[in-house]
């Protein structure tokens, strides 16, 4: 049985029925509506791109990449074009009138609909997603390249070093992920000098009780600890710098011992301040693979070696890379490696990058709820297969009469379960990378308008005696 097209009533305008319909379990039509209500950006007159049309076309640029603003407008409202009336033909809007439309939208609008789109999805039936009945999250950071402009440079700043700086301003990116799912519930961007404790520390915002935060040894503090286990009531584990020395208490039957930390701050430790945590010092005997004798320290706030064992914790430490690979996911293969995001403004630049996360959350919930159809790990499903599917259902969804999208939805399912990956290899690899120094200068603003030629190349060619 195929599919009706929808029909179109007279008593509706063109930018009104523009929705992105195959996302609309995760990103409710309502909720974007809600959300331009709720801050007062609705738009005083009628325009050609409404607010809600562009909050969703900002999600959109997250999931058409590699197109600029008028391609991603025109797929965005592509299958809407097709079943419009013929005396009616809609003219997508030009990159200027786009542009003008963001930047009056604003960044707040997308970063009000992440923190309420955004949320932990797994259940305890998700394979990985849960330990001693504790949600697994990740919190980790990336630096994103943001383009060459003189505003972007201003805010964000510029790596300096020995070899030169950066090609290109950067952002300090910090996520919050839940580990099962490789769903981004929470994240910030801020000027790249910015500490990624710091960030991490206002990951903490989105952290409650009946998870477990796991956090690599850059994002170690005393207050990052004191936050997560007294002041959220929930627990943590995590990797400890070489240079922190607990204080010794108890040794325990698993090999583990209990210790105390303290501030850094002299005179809070003076005070008497100090956090009961158990260490858990590991090393890895098989040489090859990565961290061959080194020795690995963990820190938690799972004190009890019945409940929580502590050969059982130092594996499940490693489920942190989920968060690694969830920002590889963004990086790499929702956007194009190693280009910049597109906004030249820093307001555009945290619209654009949260939209962008919007998106790659839509994308993981798509796949998750198809996952637990078929009985499958989310990580069995390919993300790069999922965007491509979910990019050719917008269309789709559009068409289709409101009474089938259900039995629509369930297609794009079937499709994102059928192709599966085989499962994860238990393999190493090194940390090494293959990069060349050029011998050309850096390009910066005295390159941007270099002299033109002044006379036709033929001309300027002189045959020398």
């Amino acid at each position: 049985m195929g599919f009706s097209l929808r029909t179109i009533t007279d008593n509706i305008r063109f930018p009104e029925a523009v929705s992105l319909n195959a996302l609309e379990q995760v990103i409710p039509q309502a909720t974007v509506e809600a959300v331009i209500i709720d801050l007062g950006v609705q738009e005083q007159r009628v325009r050609k791109l409404p607010a809600t049309m562009v909050l969703m076309l900002c999600v959109a640029m997250g999931l058409f990449t590699n197109m600029s603003l008028e391609q991603v407008l025109i797929k965005m409202v592509k299958g809407l074009r097709y079943i419009w009336p013929d005396d009616e033909d809609y003219q997508t809007a030009n990159k200027s009138a786009i542009s003008q439309a963001r930047y009056r939208l604003g960044a707040q609008s997308t970063v009000e609909l992440f923190h309420r789109v955004c949320k932990p999805i797994a259940t305890e039936q998700t394979p990985g997603a849960f330990l001693f009945g504790l949600r697994l999250m990740s919190i980790d950071g990336d630096v994103e390249d943001v383009p060459d402009t003189p505003a972007n440079e201003a805010f964000f700043g510029r790596h300096r070093g020995g070899r030169g700086d950066s090609a290109f301003p950067q952002t300090r990116a910090v996520y919050l992920c839940e580990s099962g799912t490789h769903t981004i519930c929470d994240a910030g961007f801020w000027p790249c000098h910015t500490s990624e404790r710091v960030g991490g520390l206002r990951m903490l915002r989105s952290v409650k009780a009946g998870m477990l935060v796991m956090w690599d040894c850059g994002f170690h503090s005393f207050d990052m600890a004191v936050q997560t286990y007294l002041l959220r009531q929930t627990h943590f584990l995590g990797r400890l710098p070489a240079h922190v020395k607990p204080k010794f208490v108890k040794a325990l039957p698993d090999g583990s011992y209990l210790a105390y930390i303290y501030p850094s701050d002299y005179h809070r430790k003076k005070r008497g301040e100090r956090l009961l945590v158990r260490i858990i010092k590991y090393t890895i005997d098989d040489p090859h693979r990565n961290g061959h004798g080194e020795l690995h320290r963990l820190i938690t706030s799972l004190l009890d070696p019945d409940l929580y064992p502590a050969h059982t914790l130092a594996c499940e430490y490693h489920q942190r890379w989920e968060i690694e690979i969830t920002i590889d996911e963004v990086n790499t293969h929702q956007r194009l490696p190693n280009i910049p995001l597109r906004s030249q403004k820093p307001i555009g630049v945290i619209q654009e990058a949260y939209g962008l996360l919007i998106a790659h959350y839509a994308v993981r919930s798509v796949m998750h709820q198809a996952a637990v159809q078929a009985g499958l790990d989310p990580d069995r499903l390919s993300f790069i297969n999922a965007v491509r599917i979910i990019r050719d259902a917008i269309s789709e969804f559009q068409m289709t009469v409101p009474q089938q999208l259900p039995r629509l939805y369930q297609r794009l399912l079937n499709d994102i379960v059928r192709h599966r990956l085989p499962e994860r290899d238990d393999r190493s690899n090194p940390r090494v990378v293959k990069r060349k120094m050029s011998k050309f200068k850096l390009k910066r603003k005295q390159h941007w308008h270099w002299p033109q030629p002044s006379k036709p190349f033929p001309e300027a060619v002189t045959i020398l005696n």
